[in-house]
């Protein structure tokens, strides 16, 4: 199985920012132990902070794939294009955010991307990941 995992803008700074939301630990770090807890699994991952880079790994990776696991960050709030990239790919994805994003502030409560996605996963932390990467599994 292939998942791409494609994180957005901010994401490069887990582990460093605001710790009490995202947790200590970098993602690269955290990466590392999802690899050894699904070694049939092979991923691919990118993150960056520029939205037409995440447009075009979308449609790089959403023909190829098994799964998509994208947490477009803010993007997610304000995205249209992001979200029509996600509409317009064969790969299924899940979203997912590390904070529980309806418990947050009120412009993060709406998602242009959810309605084209196989679900959503919010609110347990890194851990997000390798729940959506169980749901791939099933």
């Amino acid at each position: 199985m292939n998942i791409a995992i494609i994180n957005g803008p901010n994401l490069n700074l887990l582990g460093i920012r605001e710790s009490v939301i995202y947790g200590e630990k970098s993602f690269e770090d955290y990466l590392v132990d999802l690899k050894n807890k699904f070694p049939r699994v092979k991923f691919s991952y990118f993150q960056s902070n520029v939205e037409g880079e995440i447009i075009n790994h979308l449609h790089q990776t959403g023909f190829e794939y098994d799964g998509i696991i994208l947490n477009a960050g803010a993007y997610t709030h304000t995205s249209v294009a992001i979200a029509d990239a996600v509409r317009a790919i064969k790969t299924p994805v899940i979203e997912v955010h590390i904070s529980n994003t309806s418990a947050r502030e009120s412009f993060r409560h709406y998602s242009y991307i959810s309605p084209y996605c196989k679900g959503i996963i919010t609110g347990f932390g890194l851990d997000s990941y390798r729940l959506a990467t169980v749901a791939f599994m099933d």
